[in-house]
Formats: C-alpha cells, sequence, structure tokens
C-alpha cells in the first residue's frame, strides 16, 4: 500500500478512531486520509504538529465540514473561544483564566470529595446505578455550577442544555442540528438572565467579573454572552464523557480498579491514564496557514485541516516501551487537552474533579460491573457514554 493512502472515515458513526484500523494505518505510515482532511497517528509527529506555528486551531471550519454554513449555531461556532485566534483569542483566555488556575481550583478539592460521596450515597444501598444519569452528569454539572457562579440547584436543567449543544462536536451533528439550536437559545437566554443579575448585586465569583470586565470595556456584551454559554456546555459535556470513559476503562481492568480503591492517591495520574488510552476528544484539529511539507509523502497546502488522533498517539509503541494501561506508570503526555495556545482552559478542573471522584468510586463500588452493554456515543468525534448501569455490592449511605 503506499504510504499515507490508508483513509479512515472518521465521519461514518460506525467508525471506531480505536480500532485496528486506525493502528495498522499508524503502523504504515505517520499519516492517513480522512473524511475531514489529513490525520496524524504517531505521538512524536503529533507533538511535534501541535506546537507547530505554521498551523492554526482549525474548529472554526466545523460546521461547514459538515454542510452548516448559517444559522444560529454557525454564527455562534464562529465566536466561541475554540474557534478565536491571535488576540481576541488571547485577550479572552486572559480574562478567563484566573478562575481555571490550579491555585483556584485545589481548594475546592474537599467539596469534590463532600459531593461524590453525597451522590454515591444516593444509590449505594441499592447496589446498582446508571453512572451517566446519577452520578457522572449530577456531577460534572455541580461541580461546574460552583466554579463560575451558578445556582447549583439548576444544575439538571442547565445539564439538559448542556447535553444538546455538547452534540455539535459530534459526527451526527448535522442530524442534530435543531435540538443544538433549542439548546443555544435556552442556554443563551438562561446566561443573560444571570448576567443581569450579577449586573444588579455582583458577588465573588466567575460571572460577576467577566459582568465587570464587560463594564470595564474589556469585553463586549456579545463576547460575554458568548463565553458563558461556551464554558456552560464545554466545562459540563467533556468531564461528564470522560468520567463514564475512565470507568469503562477501570472496569475492563479489574486489577487497577481495586488498586485505586485502596491508593486513592492513584486518582491523579489514573486520570492521565485513561486519557491517554480512552480519551472523549478523540481527535484535535488543525489548519495550515501555509504550504507544509510534513515529510514521508505528505505535502499540506494551506487551508488544509488535519486531524491529530488522540488514543493513536497517545497509544503509539514508538513513544513508550509499553503503551499499556497502568495507573502506576507515568506515560508520554497525551492529547485529551490539545495542545499548544489552545490547550484545555479547565484541565486544572477536569484532572483534579476527576482525581477526587475515580477513587470515591472504586472505594464505595469495589466489585462494580457492567450490568448489560449501555448506550454510547460513536467512537469518532466526542465520544462517551449516554447510559452506562452498573451494579455492585450494596454499601451503606456514609461508608467511607
Amino acid at each position: 500500500m503506499q504510504t499515507g493512502s490508508r483513509f479512515l472515515d472518521l465521519a461514518d458513526p460506525a467508525f471506531d478512531v480505536t480500532s485496528p484500523e486506525v493502528h495498522a494505518a499508524r503502523e504504515e505510515a505517520f499519516w492517513a486520509r480522512t473524511s475531514y482532511g489529513y490525520a496524524v497517528l504517531r505521538h512524536a509527529e503529533v507533538t511535534a504538529l501541535l506546537k507547530d506555528r505554521r498551523f492554526r486551531q482549525g474548529n472554526a471550519r466545523w460546521p461547514a465540514q459538515n454542510g452548516i454554513t448559517s444559522g444560529m449555531f454557525s454564527d455562534w461556532w464562529q465566536k466561541v473561544l475554540l474557534s478565536l485566534e491571535g488576540e481576541d483569542h488571547l485577550r479572552l483566555r486572559r480574562l478567563l483564566n484566573p478562575a481555571f488556575k490550579q491555585g483556584a481550583v485545589t481548594p475546592m478539592v474537599p467539596g469534590f470529595t463532600e459531593l461524590a460521596h453525597e451522590l454515591v450515597d444516593g444509590f449505594g444501598e441499592r447496589g446498582s446505578v446508571e453512572l451517566i444519569g446519577e452520578f457522572a452528569e449530577p456531577y460534572a454539572s455541580r461541580v461546574l455550577c460552583r466554579l463560575i457562579g451558578l445556582p447549583e440547584d439548576e444544575w439538571a436543567q442547565v445539564a439538559r442544555w448542556a447535553d444538546d449543544l455538547g452534540k455539535s462536536f459530534g459526527v451526527r451533528v448535522r442530524e442534530d442540528l435543531p435540538r443544538i439550536e433549542r439548546a443555544l437559545e435556552g442556554l443563551y437566554g438562561y446566561c443573560d438572565a444571570v448576567v443581569r443579575d450579577r449586573a444588579a448585586a455582583p458577588r465573588d465569583d466567575l460571572v460577576s467579573d467577566l459582568v465587570r470586565a464587560q463594564q470595564e470595556g474589556r469585553l463586549s456584551a456579545e463576547e460575554l454572552s458568548v463565553a458563558l454559554v461556551f464554558l456552560v456546555f464545554a466545562g459540563m459535556e467533556t468531564t461528564r464523557n470522560q468520567l463514564g470513559l475512565a470507568v469503562q476503562t477501570l472496569l475492563a481492568h479489574p486489577e487497577q480498579w481495586r488498586l485505586l480503591a485502596e491508593r486513592p492517591e492513584l486518582g491523579r495520574n489514573a486520570v492521565e491514564e485513561v486519557m491517554r488510552v480512552n480519551p472523549t476528544v478523540t481527535w484535535i484539529t488543525r489548519e495550515a496557514l501555509e504550504d507544509v511539507d510534513l515529510g514521508d509523502g505528505l505535502v499540506v497546502r494551506a487551508g488544509d485541516i488535519v486531524q491529530v488522533l488522540s488514543h493513536s498517539a497517545g497509544t503509539d509503541p514508538r513513544a513508550q516501551p509499553d503503551p499499556s494501561f497502568d495507573i502506576t506508570v507515568e506515560h508520554p503526555m497525551h492529547m485529551g487537552f490539545g495542545g499548544g495556545v489552545h490547550h484545555c482552559l479547565g484541565h486544572w478542573v477536569a484532572r483534579l474533579d476527576m482525581a477526587v471522584a475515580l477513587p470515591v468510586l472504586a472505594a464505595r463500588m469495589p466489585d462494580a460491573r457492567p450490568d448489560g452493554p449501555g448506550e454510547w456515543l460513536p467512537v469518532s468525534g466526542n465520544t462517551g457514554a449516554v447510559r452506562y448501569p452498573l451494579v455492585f455490592t450494596p454499601t451503606p449511605a456514609g461508608g467511607r
């Protein structure tokens, strides 16, 4: 087979980016062709590309790649942090960054622990749980509400909008468009009401800080609304999905699940390992700013899209002697949070809240096992569980 001539149909909902087909393509060459531009498959080339200033974030092209060229979703997508470049991106990121730094999130960790136990108390005595609806979604949503200053008792409605808007990252985005735009409309109305409230009665929270920045002329009213809607859905949806994938991975390695229960300090490395081998963000998009010869027969022209395949790079045997899943080993950096100037703004939140949640689940449900296959999003685009039922030996509420 000619170098790089293999085609990976990323747009097919049945396609699996973790499949032997992708691994075979990685053995043949560091790149392949896809339905969304080229794909880069090996760790070294991926790491270099994410740092390469001849490329920019390519997310702005996503709606058009799926035949969506106008409307509420298309307009909003062009203005979110993921799609911005240059000074606008840096300005908004500087305004948001203080609330997401490690030093700002670390004091919240005891509260994350209490929340995780509270949620397990709700189903522990039953001996069964639908993990996404009863743990991952309320946990991620309530953490997000605390972080940016939304009423925590309104998490369920916010989560429903965020869940629907999260479909904008999926390969079925075009067919899900009506649902996405209804969620956008709902979240815009909700966030605008919160902004009016903070303008009238400021508090010590991120929303009040952003309202103050808007009043001082450091961002426009539209930028404020767009940013809040994006933070709500991105902060909830990715963590919820990654928690389901993390438990799926750990239960497939029961010795690792037991070890995590015994050694909760391994929670942080467990998060890194799960995101290396089973990330919710299955690819990261870049767009070439000029013609670039990447070698091995791949010449990318200005405007071409390149997808970095996270799982393929994270499990590349060239980058590590043993790429198998092991929460006691620190492997080379994964791509689950992207890279370069667009490295995930909320990575400390995700790292710390999941590092708390996973050991709590392992300790409270030591013999957990899947109760059927569950229901999963396509393993291409952003992926995760829609439903993931588990069974385990019942435990008393407050059992810690």
